[in-house]
């Protein structure tokens, strides 16, 4: 065991693999903890800090080891950057907070609303007077989980509706859907509905 970690194999390519991994790791924990952070979900984010920490003394006292090893460097900085990007696709896969979707269409938006209504979200809907004429406003805050129905329905009755999304940090009250797999049960079973007619 000695031999093969004082060998050019283990100094070249295990170590440096180590610090790679283990910056991936704790940058993707410290990504998701400032994501998390800002959108107000503060009780996760300490055990996430104390891993991210820990695992970060661990890959820094390997680089600070070998500091002749140029190859520690590159490896220190791709798991750096590679780690930001899988934080940032954790969070979106997590899908957690909210969001507010803001529509504004032009068309009659009375089905739009129906459609949202009988799927339990909560709605406001203001008519107003747009560049080129009157539109009709909708605000809707819900789960992002539920963000791929929301748009989707945008799409199918209203496909070239101005739509914006906006993350939140807290909201006093809403109405949101029961859970994800009962929306997209009635989602499918209401778009059906409407194809048949």
């Amino acid at each position: 065991m000695n031999e093969f970690t004082q060998s050019p194999y283990f100094a070249n390519i295990i170590i440096p693999l180590l610090i790679c991994l283990a910056r991936i790791v704790d940058v993707s924990l410290g990504t998701l903890r400032i994501i998390l952070v800002s959108k107000g979900i503060k009780s996760i984010a300490p055990i996430l800090g104390f891993f991210e920490i820990l695992i970060w003394l661990l890959a820094i006292g390997q680089v600070m080891q070998n500091l002749t090893n140029i190859t520690n460097y590159f490896a220190y900085a791709l798991g750096f950057a590679i780690g930001n990007y899988i934080g940032i696709m954790i969070e979106q896969k997590l899908a957690m907070g909210r969001v507010v979707v803001q529509v504004i269409t032009r068309r009659d938006a009375t089905e739009l609303i129906n459609f949202l209504r009988l799927a339990d979200f909560g709605l406001t809907v203001i008519e107003a007077n747009g560049g080129t004429g009157p539109v009709h406003i909708i605000f809707t805050i819900t789960k992002r989980s539920n963000l791929p129905y929301v748009i989707e329905t945008i799409k199918n009755y209203n496909p070239k509706a101005f739509y914006l999304i906006e993350d939140i940090r807290f909201v006093s009250d809403t109405i949101f859907p029961a859970k994800t797999f009962w929306l997209k049960s009635k989602f499918t079973a209401l778009i059906g509905a409407r194809k048949a007619k």
